[in-house]
């Protein structure tokens, strides 16, 4: 592969600062990062802007706060765009509204329209899934309700949470196709809990866990993903935070045709 980006979600701990994200955006664009996510630190336009401009990496995503989305629209696309950036994300639905039927389907609703008004902006909206959205309402699922019944919004298909949720990511590709400009890959591998005696998924680097992805990534390919973004979610837990994300993109590099 070669245009790989990151989701400084997984960073987070290295990003407080202004002087933080800059050296930490300098030491991934050596790894090879070629653009980021921007998540997980304070959204300040003008900073994310002198990052951009002194690093040379673009900003190609970001999760925004869910009520700015939806009471701010124009703002958001004005502060994105000052920066560069057409993708607008919501980082996820609550789950308690999730669990509410009639809730959930209002909610999808003004975020389709907050979507429609991105687009006379020349910017796109982003949903990014976890797991509860495959819970299902009379039998469909919160996740194929949006697809149905909301064109303007996209998806950021996460390749752990979509697996998690019970789904084949391949097949999920297909039913996506046209509305997945964006992509987080994520890995897992199982791990042995022995306070509640249960296996249970950890998050791992890219192509140190379970996940096929020459294969995913193939299918990403076919169905027009155009942003790949690693993104793990517990590096910045561990105290050699960028050689996890660093062990991501060396396996993408070399393996991945």
């Amino acid at each position: 592969m070669k245009e790989i980006g990151l989701n400084l979600y997984s960073v987070r701990n290295l990003i407080g600062t202004e002087e933080e994200l800059i050296d930490t955006a300098k030491k991934l664009k050596e790894m090879g990062y070629s653009f980021f996510q921007y998540s997980g630190a304070t959204f300040d336009t003008k900073r994310i802007k002198r990052m951009v401009d002194e690093v040379g990496t673009p900003v190609r995503l970001t999760h925004m706060d869910k009520n700015r989305l939806l009471t701010e629209t124009e703002k958001v696309c004005e502060e994105n765009l000052y920066f560069g950036n057409t993708n607008i994300g919501l980082g996820a639905m609550s789950a308690d509204i999730i669990n509410d039927e009639k809730q959930c389907k209002e909610y999808i609703e003004k975020y389709n329209k907050a979507g429609e008004i991105m687009r006379k902006y020349g910017c796109q909206f982003y949903w990014h899934h976890h797991n509860f959205e495959f819970i299902q309402y009379n039998g469909q699922t919160v996740m194929d309700f949006v697809i149905d019944n909301a064109p303007y919004i996209n998806f950021t298909l996460d390749t752990y949470w979509l697996q998690l949720g019970g789904m084949n990511v391949i097949e999920y590709l297909e039913r996506l196709k046209g509305r997945i400009g964006c992509v987080h890959l994520k890995d897992y591998k199982t791990k042995y809990n022995t306070e509640n005696w249960k296996y249970e998924p950890e998050i791992e680097s890219v192509g140190y866990g379970v996940m096929n992805f020459q294969s995913i990534i193939n299918k990403m390919r076919e169905v027009g993903v155009q942003h790949y973004f690693v993104e793990q979610d517990n590096a910045a837990d561990y105290p050699d935070t960028l050689h996890q994300v660093e062990r991501s993109i060396k396996y993408l590099k070399e393996n991945i045709k």
